[in-house]
């Protein structure tokens, strides 16, 4: 009898455990649903700088190591970016190897500018360098500048690595390990990002199917790509382009982050 009342109390007790631990789970997952939502992050400044809730990571490939981030932007922000940047357009430029200054090249047809260090110092410019710096896990302080860029119908960027192949280049910040591409405008035709080496697949590249993994320009989005892989060595794999723009025009925000310092 005796053993069948401590059977029983054993039994009571491993039940109420249950369901007291059912109940903390059940409360655990209630957090995590509403920490999905943006009502948990109302008040938080931090959260809405990083747009906590909007923000949505896709990983697109690991070799190269391609992250598509949607809704990294918001809409304000990409309208404020094209402004600012469209009576400062210029016609866009390549690296030369040889003098790691820019030069006109046919290899890329856009016009662009790069924001300002002053403009580095504004509200809207700082929210955006923080999340890029948070999403990327890279110092703010070792991005360059921010470069803006309009491709109009029929105009491209062949494929081409972002890190340097000349030493000038890498005396201030060292190599380019990663890039931020943000998309600032809408209802474009053609104008994907082409990662010919990336995917196993083939993709739409400006209205031509290609070998390699293509992402379509949406406002807000932005794409974060490593130019140097786990080893530290630079990742050939991450050629990229620009497709031609087959209709409307395509804005775009570059970000690039060196290994150290850059300004």
């Amino acid at each position: 009898m005796t053993r069948s009342k401590y059977i029983l109390a054993l039994l009571t007790f491993v039940t109420i455990g249950m369901i007291i631990g059912s109940l903390f789970q059940l409360a655990f997952i209630r957090r995590l649903e509403e920490s999905s939502g943006t009502s948990h992050w109302e008040n938080d400044k931090d959260a809405t700088v990083l747009r906590l809730g909007f923000v949505k990571p896709e990983v697109l490939s690991w070799s190269p190591r391609i992250i598509l981030f949607h809704n990294f932007l918001s809409t304000e922000e990409c309208d404020y970016l094209r402004a600012i940047a469209r009576p400062r357009l210029q016609f866009s430029t390549v690296v030369d190897t040889k003098t790691g200054k820019g030069i006109k090249s046919d290899v890329r047809t856009s016009s662009g500018m790069f924001l300002s260090s002053e403009e580095r110092n504004f509200p809207i410019i700082q929210a955006i360098e923080k999340r890029i710096a948070v999403f990327s896990q890279v110092p703010a302080e070792n991005g360059e500048l921010i470069q803006v860029l309009r491709y109009e119908t029929n105009q491209y960027y062949k494929p081409h690595h972002d890190y340097f192949a000349d030493t000038f280049n890498l005396k201030r910040g060292g190599q380019r390990i990663a890039t931020m591409l943000m998309y600032l405008s809408d209802n474009v035709e053609g104008g994907e990002t082409y990662f010919p080496l990336a995917g196993n697949g083939e993709c739409n590249c400006g209205g031509k199917m290609m070998k390699g993994l293509c992402v379509k320009p949406v406002k807000g989005d932005a794409v974060l790509f490593w130019s140097m892989g786990l080893n530290g060595e630079s990742d050939p794999n991450s050629i990229h382009g620009g497709c031609a723009v087959l209709k409307g025009e395509k804005w775009s925000a570059t970000k690039w982050m060196r290994q150290r310092t850059s300004y």
